[in-house]
């Protein structure tokens, strides 16, 4: 009998902990929340990119995807108007459908760009960091000779090289951003891989990966997502960036910066052309600081309750 009360003792106290992590993970989740909604820019900066991310992703279940690339000449450089509430192009292709579209392109390969760049940068910034010896000279080494090179440069080398399009547009945008998130990542292993809870693990003969992924990268994974967020902006300026000149999302598929460049020779006249689109790219690029800004208050332990 007395094993058997010993045992339900054992059952309640383990649950009873099991529950109270989960409030403590709650409650620290509520803290931040609370934090991130202090910054009145941040909320509303993730309120539009929600309603942006939305209306760009359905964009199949409202717009007719011919309207993008149909040309109806008679209708061209049309101002913005109950039919065409962007107006239209050179082409007479409906602008507004185009931005739609072409949102898709510029936010969602941002956000693919910077996972990727984020991903790689994680797996070799920890493993320099905590490895050290030759693995870190050879991972830095790389970084430095990659990081020579102007990260837009590099981009544009890498599409001339591919060829055009979204996946090659993808690959050359990730390639250099992996060297800054990599050293980044590294420097922030370096510093805490000295701490007594990581030589604790190590005396009591944890692995490596465990050791990374239960006590170093949970500690470190708050400043990094401000950074990411950050990142995306820049991501999506260089995507814009690449598509105005030329060597981006080849036309007649959409893109913002595509939009801007394909119309540059009438601006002058429909000025609509190029104010729409770049305030599009400007407003979405705005909004994602809002929000870095936000989480970088929420995450930080310094900031009072």
């Amino acid at each position: 009998m007395e094993k058997v009360g010993k045992a339900k003792m054992q059952t309640s106290t383990t649950n009873n902990t099991g529950i109270n992590d989960i409030a403590k993970r709650t409650s620290q989740f509520r803290l931040k929340w609370m934090r991130f909604c202090r910054n009145k820019l941040a909320v509303c900066g993730l309120v539009v990119i929600v309603i942006l991310v939305i209306a760009v992703a359905a964009a199949p279940l409202y717009i007719d995807y011919a309207r993008v690339i149909s040309q109806n000449i008679s209708e061209r450089f049309q101002s913005p108007n109950p039919d065409h509430i962007f107006g239209t192009d050179q082409f007479g292709r409906d602008l507004f459908a185009r931005i739609m579209y072409g949102g898709r392109i510029s936010i969602f390969v941002g956000l693919a760009t910077v996972a990727i760049s984020f991903t790689i940068g994680l797996i070799l910034g920890c493993s320099a960091g905590f490895l050290r010896g030759w693995v870190d000279t050879i991972i830095m080494r790389i970084c430095d000779i990659v990081m020579a090179i102007p990260s837009t440069l590099l981009a544009m080398a890498i599409v001339a090289a591919l060829g055009q399009g979204v996946d090659k547009m993808l690959i050359a945008l990730s390639a250099g951003s992996i060297p800054g998130q990599t050293r980044t990542i590294r420097a922030s292993v370096m510093m805490l891989s000295g701490q007594e809870y990581v030589d604790a693990a190590r005396t009591y003969g944890m692995p490596t990966p465990l050791i990374l992924l239960k006590h170093i990268v949970p500690n470190i994974i708050g400043p990094l997502i401000v950074g990411v967020m950050m990142g995306i902006g820049g991501t999506i300026l260089r995507i814009a960036s690449l598509g105005y000149l030329g060597i981006g999302i080849a036309s007649p598929i959409p893109e913002w910066g595509t939009i801007i460049s394909e119309n540059q020779n009438a601006i002058r006249y429909h000025s609509y052309l190029g104010i729409i689109p770049g305030l599009f790219i400007m407003i979405t690029v705005m909004c994602m600081n809002f929000i870095g800004n936000g989480l970088r208050d929420a995450l930080d332990p310094k900031m009072k309750n």
